[in-house]
């Protein structure tokens, strides 16, 4: 399949997601429902169509190749991955208010892969790439962020509620229900358990990969280093929510912060450090 056709239909994909990023934050500010279902439609249709090129990339290829060899590749995915789950949240909730903050990371993305990594498209991919096992790390790493992405976005959310709610107690205004901000820490709780889960699995089946191949499981890669740390900042949450039952503000501000390290770790790290993991 001709690349030109499959880049097309991903670079409409993301600006429908970026049109529906505005309209969920408008939603968020007017709450028309019919603003809502379009920013929903545009989403789905814009995830849809990220995974639709992405599939196109397949054909002609050999049976083990996926398009994750370039950054550009690994963000739509991720987008796509998100969108996705995020929809899913949507409907078991039967609430739109989060795309407001779920979406802005997307959008993010969407501008990072058109304009700061045009230098990456052109890197062939090595035969390690073809790997099966790879292609599981990759794949579980992807929904990992996806997960703290989310996770970030409902901590956003609650900040904002949680202000919210305090300056309507302060001015008299009609408060806003404790229980809404008790749904959003709970799910983004949920959120961080599930990435924490699926982010152990992805490095269990690197460092499986490495032994394999190179026969060591560990190379103190820069992005090797950087996982470390992650891996160890949510299960510092995780402990800390479990065992001591941190809660609130300072624990969406920890899944905030977690999802912007692990976005460092994903995109500088990978960039601007050479190793194993290096887009060049």
């Amino acid at each position: 399949m001709e690349p030109v056709f499959s880049n097309n239909i991903i670079s409409y994909a993301n600006l429908l997601l970026l049109v529906a990023t505005l309209l969920y934050i408008a939603h968020l500010k007017f709450r028309q429902g019919g603003v809502g279902l379009w920013a929903m439609g545009l989403s789905a249709t814009g995830a849809l169509g990220l995974i639709g090129g992405l599939i196109l990339k397949l054909i002609g290829q050999p049976p083990s190749y996926i398009p994750l060899t370039t950054l550009p590749d690994v963000l739509s995915l991720f987008s796509a991955i998100t969108v996705l789950a995020y929809l899913i949240m949507e409907y078991c909730y039967r609430t739109r208010s989060a795309g407001a903050f779920v979406m802005p990371i997307v959008a993010v993305a969407i501008l990072f892969q058109s304009f700061g990594t045009a230098t990456t498209s052109g890197k062939e991919s090595s035969q390690l790439l073809h790997s099966y096992w790879i292609h599981a790390h990759v794949l579980a790493n992807l929904v990992a962020y996806s997960a703290f992405a989310a996770a970030a976005a409902l901590g956003a959310m609650y900040s904002w509620r949680s202000f919210k709610h305090f300056f309507q107690e302060q001015t008299g205004g009609p408060i806003l229900l404790r229980h809404n901000l008790s749904e959003i820490e709970l799910l983004m709780h949920q959120s961080v358990k599930l990435g924490f889960v699926l982010y152990t699995l992805a490095q269990a089946l690197g460092i499986y990969f490495a032994d394999k191949t190179w026969g060591e499981n560990w190379g103190w890669d820069p992005k090797e280093l950087w996982t470390l740390f992650i891996w160890i900042w949510y299960a510092a949450y995780v402990v800390m929510q479990q065992s001591y039952r941190w809660h609130g503000r300072r624990m969406a501000w920890w899944a905030i912060t977690g999802f912007v390290l692990t976005a460092v770790g994903s995109l500088a790290v990978n960039l601007f450090f050479s190793g194993l993991h290096f887009y060049g």
